[in-house]
């Protein structure tokens, strides 16, 4: 709760309803009960249908104070953006309290710097007969013109599911060889970060064989694919995330 602001403290507490979705991200360095002890409200957890088809905010907000609160912060996500518009045309007033978004501080966590990035991209489960390959070709866009890919992994929050940064970096390997375009090698860089923002954040890089093993610890976990390195950020990455030195001397 220490990242919480004091507005949104302040805003939480008097609502006369809380409502909370957790399965586009989750709550790190504490729970939702840690959360409703801090505001002295329940929190009601919805699923995604609650949130994306259901009135269920709404109809709520309609007879009184509601919150509705998420992990990260909570526009990145197109459903929530859905969810506002809904309640400005129902003539419901909104108010928007912003959170820690990884599409910045992933970047930060690294020593990367966040206009270096093209497009994000995110790597689904692969399932039996479905493997997509456009989120590889999108990462070789970005690759291509020398810009950095944050790639966000699946969550299946009602499976209790999250993909790791390991599972990732197969992800790519496997689509290297189906692609065949010369982008994930022996000696390509991909940096991982973990709990991004929390007290037990991790950030690691390397070649494709150690980032294989890393142990990057319990979820949430996210992978860049750099792009051209400025050589500051070849510092960052070798000070930051234990990258190979070789990569500073290579971008002098």
């Amino acid at each position: 709760m220490d990242d919480l602001s004091a507005r949104a403290l302040t805003a939480l507490r008097g609502c006369d309803q809380v409502f909370g979705e957790f399965y586009t991200s989750h709550l790190i360095d504490s729970t939702p009960e840690d959360l409703e002890r801090a505001i002295g409200r329940k929190v009601h957890r919805l699923c995604r249908k609650e949130v994306e088809e259901d009135e269920t905010v709404l109809e709520a907000a309609k007879r009184g104070r509601v919150a509705f609160v998420t992990a990260g912060d909570t526009m990145a996500a197109t459903t929530h953006v859905d969810l506002r518009i809904r309640a400005m045309e129902e003539g419901i007033p909104t108010q928007l309290f912003h959170g820690v978004s990884i599409f910045t501080a992933c970047a930060s966590a690294l020593g990367l710097q966040p206009y270096k990035f093209g497009r994000t991209v995110t790597i689904p489960f692969p399932e039996p007969g479905y493997t997509p390959l456009s989120p590889y070709e999108n990462i070789y866009e970005n690759w291509a013109r020398g810009l950095h890919t944050l790639v966000l992994l699946d969550i299946r929050e009602e499976e209790g599911r999250y993909m790791t940064a390991n599972q990732a970096v197969q992800w790519l390997l496997d689509a290297e060889r189906a692609k065949g375009m010369g982008m994930i090698t022996a000696r390509t860089l991909i940096c991982a970060a973990a709990r991004v923002g929390s007290r037990t954040e991790k950030v690691a890089a390397g070649y494709p064989d150690r980032m294989l093993a890393e142990d990057m610890g319990p979820p949430l976990h996210a992978v860049v694919l750099p792009g051209k390195l400025h050589f500051i950020e070849a510092y960052a990455l070798v000070r930051f995330a234990g990258a190979p030195e070789e990569i500073a001397d290579q971008n002098l």
